[in-house]
């Protein structure tokens, strides 16, 4: 796997925290906060067990549990901009992180599952 996306998503993930501190101080959405921080910090640690997998199919598995809290924290920063708790700026930047991982993970499960065991 591509060294980068290591770095993308613990920056990431340094974000989700910082925009959970703004959600529960100043817009008291506690459970939704919590929710997106548990999506969002998971896909850099998904990821950082994936590094160190023991084989190829913990590998794809540890890249597809990751890939999937990156689509649910798609879901709650959508669910936050529609509910107005994010506004149009806020929900760009993160929102364009979050997608560039999504993409970068799509295609390393696509690449991880059709190279032979």
């Amino acid at each position: 796997m591509d060294a980068p996306i290591y770095s993308l998503s613990l920056n990431f993930a340094v974000r989700i925290v910082r925009l959970c501190q703004y959600l529960t101080e100043e817009k008291r959405a506690y459970i939704l906060s919590k929710q997106l921080m548990r999506s969002g910090t998971s896909i850099g640690a998904n990821l950082r067990e994936a590094k160190f997998a023991q084989s190829k199919k913990d590998f794809t598995a540890k890249c597809t549990i990751a890939l999937k809290e990156a689509g649910e924290t798609q879901y709650w920063l959508e669910l936050l901009h529609q509910t107005e708790l994010l506004s149009e700026k806020e929900y760009q930047s993160i929102s364009a992180d979050c997608n560039e991982l999504v993409a970068i993970l799509v295609s390393t499960v696509k690449s991880s599952k059709s190279k032979p065991e």
